[in-house]
Formats: C-alpha cells, structure tokens, sequence
C-alpha cells in the first residue's frame, strides 16, 4: 500500500512538473527562433523547475543530490546583527564566509532586513501564499523595481507625489533630482552624491510621522506608479507564484514604498532602504545602508538566511548593469530591459534577456542615459511642479 501511494505520489509529481514546464517554456521563456536561444530558453525552464524535485534533486543533477545550504549555529531569525555574543558573532562570520562578504557587510545587511521586518508590522511576508498552491520551499525571485517592474524611477515618481502634496519645497526637489540626473548621464557612481543625497532625503523626513508617509505613499502608488506596472513583467512574478516560489522586491526605493507596491500586486515581500523609526516618528539616520549595486547582494543573503533560502534554486531580475552582484548571487539570472551594458554582460555570461519596452528608439547620437538626463534635466522642475 505504502509503495502504491509513493508511486502515486511520483506520478503526480512528475505530472505537475509536465504542466508547470509547458507553462514556463510557453510563457516565460519562449524561444525565438535559432538553436541557441532555444537551448538557452530550456536550461532556463530546467533551472526554474528545480524546485519541483522532491528533496532538491534537480532534473540536469545527479540523483540523490541536494543543493548545499548554510547552517548557522544559531537561527538567522535570531541573529542580532549589533550583539556582542559569540554565537552571533560566529553565525554571522560563517555565513559571510561562504557568500564571500565581510562581517560587516553581511551585519549591514542584516540590519536592512530587520528594519524591513520592521517597517511590514513585525513580519517581512506581507501576503499569504495561495494555500492551494503547494510551497517550493528554499525557492524565491528576487525583482528590482525600476525599469525592470516599473516604467521609470520609483523614487523620483515618489518625490514628485510627494511635491504635490506639499511634503517639501521645489528646492530641495530639485536638489535631490540634479544628482539622479547627473548619475543617470554619466552612469558612474560619485560617492560624495551618494553620501550628500542620503543625508538630505534622511533630513526631509526627519520629524515626520511615518503613518503619514505611508498613507501618502498608498496615494501615489494608487495615483501614479500602478499604471506603469510592465504587465509582462508582473505576469513572470505571478509565474514564480503559482509555482510555489516567494516573490520579493530588491530596490533601493524608501521600503515603505517598496512594501506597499508589494503588497498590492500579491508579492511575498519586499527590501528597500530603510529610514529609522522611533516613536512613530524618522529620526534622520539610517538602518542599514541603500540598497543599490552592491548592497542588492548583501540584503538578498540576509534575506535567504532568514527565509531559509537555497540561492542556486533561485532567481533574480533587474535592468542595470550595477545590480550585476545580486544577479551573480542566484542560480538563475534574467536581464529585464537591460541597459547597454548589462545586455553587454548578460550575453557573455549566456543569461536570459528580456525587453519588454513598447516603441522604444534607438538614441545613436548621444545615446539614451544622456539623452534621458537631458530631458529629465530640461523639464525636471516643471514635471515635479505641475499639477
């Protein structure tokens, strides 16, 4: 009896498997045409279907196989990143040493994460799997959010929203947009910006209720960022879903946002960079760090050794070049309306490439990140201010 149900149990496995792998080779990674494509199209459906294998046996693995993970002495969920206890302190050591960070990057990390935990009311998840739908669990999608989920930079929609609502004045605005232009045109990272332009977003919203934020968040989401959704974009995040994979938002966008963007589409959770809180109230200082190039990979580890997650089952989207260390981190890495050089990169390292932009120029000349910081630099004021 007990070998009848193993065998049924087999049998309907492998039927699901069937089911889900027409699904994504159809709909998710579809081949275009020459061989090359189609066989990179496959071994990208194989990988996603990793996590349908009972006990973590891949289909192109040997049998018996399970994919390595960390194990802390302590539980992650438990870490104190900011302890001085040797078991924490260990934990952390032996889990940086592995995903190849410093301790400190790693506790950064951490904090980022707790804060997240934090900001979502206690609990990172923000939805509830579909209980019908059996859970792939140690699998997860990690998604970037501007260009890749959004048309635009969520942060810079934000501040307009913001703007309008009176949040702050067109000056500082306009402060803060000068240094996303000049990034956006010259696409080198100025430490001194970074800094400058993390210590005047922390002080716009210093003494502010967070209760306030959020609701004028909720607004702007409602008003201005869900109609620049990219809906193929959305559809591969709900195929993650219906396989039992987790969903989660990886941007350096404020992690109120983030969350409530989360929230609303059905997501698993989401990181972003996190403001202190206390009372109710920002202080002006930062958990953490932003969570942009580097940072991505950092907060993505942390995560997994909170969520118990395997990353060489999981999988991670973005559209820039500077988040080529989350995207290095998982087993499975998919470019999403690259920019030049991450489409550069991703052809070298055989990942997927998906362009989802509708009537998109070509800008020869002086080429689309200058182009794009032109305009932005010529209309910045206005587009803020207008009603």
């Amino acid at each position: 009896m007990a070998h009848q149900v193993q065998n049924s149990t087999s049998d309907s496995i492998l039927a699901v498997r069937g089911i889900v792998r027409a699904i994504l080779s159809q709909r998710i990674f579809p081949t275009r045409g020459d061989s090359a494509q189609r066989e990179a199209g496959e071994a990208s459906v194989l990988t996603a279907l990793d996590g349908l294998t009972p006990d973590g046996e891949g289909p192109g693995a040997p049998a018996g196989t399970v994919a390595t993970r960390v194990s802390p002495p302590v539980d992650p969920r438990s870490i104190d990143p900011d302890s001085d206890h040797a078991e924490h302190g260990q934990a952390i050591d032996q889990l940086a040493q592995f995903h190849d960070l410093t301790g400190e990057e790693l506790r950064t990390a951490l904090r980022n994460v707790r804060g997240a935990q934090a900001a979502a009311g206690g609990d990172n998840r923000l939805n509830d799997p579909d209980p019908t739908i059996p859970q792939d669990a140690g699998v997860a999608a990690f998604f970037d959010v501007d260009n890749t989920l959004i048309k635009g930079a969520s942060i810079l929609l934000f501040a307009r929203g913001l703007a309008k609502r009176r949040f702050f004045t067109v000056g500082q605005i306009c402060r803060f947009l000068w240094k996303q232009v000049k990034f956006r045109a010259s696409g080198k990272e100025d430490p001194s910006d970074i800094a400058s332009g993390r210590e005047e977003a922390l002080a716009l919203v210093r003494g502010r209720r967070e209760e306030e934020v959020i609701q004028m968040a909720e607004e702007i989401w409602a008003a201005t960022i869900a109609e620049r959704i990219f809906p193929d974009t959305k559809e591969l995040a709900n195929m993650h879903l219906q396989a039992g994979h987790q969903v989660w938002l990886v941007t350096a966008t404020p992690v109120q946002l983030a969350q409530i963007i989360a929230r609303e589409l059905g997501f698993t959770g989401a990181l972003g960079t996190v403001a202190e809180v206390r009372d109710g109230r920002f202080t002006g200082r930062m958990v953490g760090d932003i969570l942009h190039g580097p940072g991505k990979k950092h907060a993505v580890v942390a995560l997994a050794a909170y969520e118990n997650l395997d990353l060489s089952r999981c999988t991670a989207y973005s559209d820039s070049v500077n988040d080529i260390p989350m995207l290095s981190t998982v087993g499975t890495a998919v470019a999403i309306n690259p920019d030049s050089q991450l489409r550069k990169r991703a052809r070298n390292r055989g990942w997927e490439v998906r362009d989802y932009r509708r009537g998109r120029r070509a800008v020869k000349r002086f080429g689309a990140p200058a182009a794009a910081a032109a305009a932005a630099s010529a209309a910045g004021g206005y587009w803020i201010i207008r009603r």
